[in-house]
């Protein structure tokens, strides 16, 4: 891949001054200036540093992800003393810094940007935010790219400037866009330009702010916020050549921003080595905050088919704005932060808005809830497994996950969700049937490879392998069961090296079936499920949460209670409810958002009762 850069090449000095000295004045817009009546026989320069700035350092940090880059009109590489340059070095910055502020001076006229047209074709043509073109060069740049029509073209747009590079806007394939001055005129000159194509320099270049206004500027070794915009856009760059997603090259721009110095900003492996780390101790830091002492997680993530059977019992239409307004009862309950730390969404609901048009996701941000969402498309029957059941399910979605994760962490969602069923059935002679190991196998597999997916997206995976509370089976079956789909379950995550501190168990209380003879008392619910989780739960998980399964209300929070009062344990434990917490609610609203009062109430009244049971076990006995 050969990627053409088009800038110019800057000299920058910068000059430390003395910070017992005032040296600097302000203008009429505020800004800072070099005052000039300083007695210069009295101010002293700490150092002086010299570096190359504007489209060298685009240049550097391109090559330094291993790809082929060069500038037009000037010869610019490294070698073991450094950076060497032939051709016009463009012009001289000088960089004035002390602890009162950053200034720059530059000359008055700016250097116009050369091109000459290249005698083959290049993968890349990239405008640098140093460029400086005239309306004969920006004729010249497209006259170019109408003979070689492969070349993509890569715009960096300061607002300022739009209008001399409107006729290259509509061809460009990604713009990286600055705004540093009037945004009228780009505005109206991105109006048919795709949004989804547009990267705002300012709001991804995550440390700009420090740079540019919390500059320590007695520590040159620091960038100024320019060289931060221009590696910024030089890693995304690199990163969508080298095919990066879009999260994960501004997650390695941030890095190489933030870890760069003068001399030299951060090459390929260094890059992909901390934004692993860091990626992994971002999602820790999500999965424990989902697992915060004495909160819940909602599963509000029914999904179309699971919500209209709700809805149709009770006699509620369902409708789009139906859905909206029970969906918006519940996540608009107040001091719903107190007692839940994290919402399971579905994808209708977390493209939706709350009443004032804020969008769902970043209301529960504001809220201090995580948001999150259920990823699977639900079960279909089992085929091509050798020895399991056509009666057996599979969970389907897993072909087209890696781009709906990438849109959903965009959207600011941080965890995900993926549910596998396994039924018990027994024969007449009271022999198991049901699960085949080659269905669980199968299942956990599928489950392990969503996890890794998962977080290799940046989202904290909650795996869910429930063994369906409908049967007639007893509570040994059960707890048998469900020993053996969570040790198949670790297997395979294991295989798939998914990071266990980031990573949720929803798991199935153990308990006998709901069609068996007699009903497991609380107690016997509370000893059986520890005594598998014991067994069979690596203790590096970031935690587990309960499903309610079917139980009624009551029921769940009993047998919470039972499953608590016997800590402590070596995970935190906690619950994730849908029916459980939900249908109090939904039974009290019954479509009149005349109700709306009494529904929140009822969610209110469950929330706490659980929550009381996390802080309280006993006492709730």
């Amino acid at each position: 891949m050969h990627i053409l850069v088009v800038g110019n090449v800057l000299k920058d000095v910068y000059l430390n001054l003395d910070s017992r000295t005032e040296n600097f004045e302000r203008d009429n817009s505020g800004k800072e200036w070099l005052d000039f009546s300083f007695d210069a026989s009295e101010h002293h320069y700490f150092n002086r540093t010299s570096s190359y700035g504007g489209a060298a350092i685009t240049l550097e940090v391109l090559q330094k992800m291993g790809l082929d880059a060069d500038i037009s009109d000037t010869s610019f590489h490294f070698d073991e003393t450094g950076p060497v340059i032939s051709g016009p070095t463009g012009t001289y910055r000088y960089i004035l810094t002390s602890d009162n502020g950053t200034a720059y001076m530059v000359p008055s006229v700016e250097q116009k940007t050369a091109f000459t047209t290249p005698t083959e074709a290049v993968d890349y043509l990239y405008i640098d935010r140093s460029a400086n073109l005239t309306p004969a060069i920006v004729d010249k740049i497209s006259a170019y790219l109408d003979y070689y029509h492969k070349t993509k073209l890569i715009l960096y747009l300061k607002t300022s400037c739009a209008d001399k590079v409107a006729g290259l806007i509509a061809r460009a394939n990604l713009i990286f866009l600055e705004e540093d001055g009037p945004i009228y005129a780009a505005k109206e000159i991105l109006s048919n330009y795709p949004a989804e194509k547009v990267i705002k320099v300012a709001e991804n270049c995550l440390s700009y702010l420090e740079f540019r206004e919390n500059i320590a500027v007695s520590r040159i070794d620091r960038l100024t916020h320019l060289s931060a915009y221009s590696i910024m856009s030089a890693t995304v760059l690199g990163g969508f050549i080298l095919g990066k997603t879009v999260e994960y090259a501004l997650k390695m721009a941030r890095i190489n921003v933030e870890n760069s110095t003068l001399d030299s900003s951060l090459g390929l492996e260094e890059l992909e080595n901390i934004a692993t780390s860091t990626s992994e101790t971002n999602m820790e830091m999500i999965a424990t905050t989902l697992m915060t002492p004495g909160k819940g997680i909602l599963a509000a993530d029914e999904s179309g088919g699971s919500i209209k059977k709700k809805f149709e019992a009770l006699g509620i239409m369902d409708t789009p704005e139906n859905r909206h307004d029970y969906r918006e009862i519940l996540l608009s309950t107040p001091g719903l932060e107190q007692y839940v730390s994290g919402v399971i969404l579905f994808d209708e609901t977390a493209r939706d808005t709350m009443a004032d048009g804020q969008p769902v996701v970043d209301f529960l941000i504001s809220k201090g809830i995580v948001p999150g969402i259920k990823v699977d498309k639900g079960l279909v029957s089992i085929k091509d497994v050798t020895e399991a059941s056509p009666e057996e399910t599979i969970t389907q979605g897993i072909e087209d996950l890696p781009a709906r994760l990438r849109e959903y962490y965009q959207m600011g969602l941080r965890f995900s969700k993926w549910r596998a069923a396994f039924e018990i059935r027994l024969g007449r002679d009271g022999e198991l049937t049901l699960p085949t190991t080659a269905a669980i196998r199968e299942n956990c597999r599928v489950l392990a490879e969503y996890a890794a997916i998962s977080q290799s997206a940046g989202l904290v995976p909650v795996v869910e392998p429930e063994v369906v509370y409908d049967g007639n089976y007893d509570i040994e079956t059960c707890a048998k069961i469900t020993a053996k789909v969570l040790d198949e379950l670790f297997k395979a995550l294991n295989r798939h090296q998914v990071n266990l501190k980031a990573c949720i168990l929803k798991c199935n209380m153990v308990s006998a079936g709901k069609q068996f003879m007699a009903e497991s008392t609380p107690d016997e619910v509370g000893r059986a499920t520890v005594r598998v989780l014991r067994s069979n739960v690596p203790l590096d998980l970031a935690g587990i949460v309960f499903l309610s399964g079917g139980q009624t209300p009551e029921q769940a929070t009993a047998n919470l209670a039972a499953i608590m009062s016997r800590q402590p344990f070596a995970w935190p434990v906690s619950f994730s409810f849908s029916r459980a917490l939900q249908n109090p609610a939904l039974e009290a609203w019954a479509g009149d958002n005349a109700n709306r009062g009494a529904a929140q109430g009822a969610l209110g009244e469950r929330l706490i009762e659980n929550c009381r049971v996390l802080n309280n076990p006993q006492n709730a006995l």
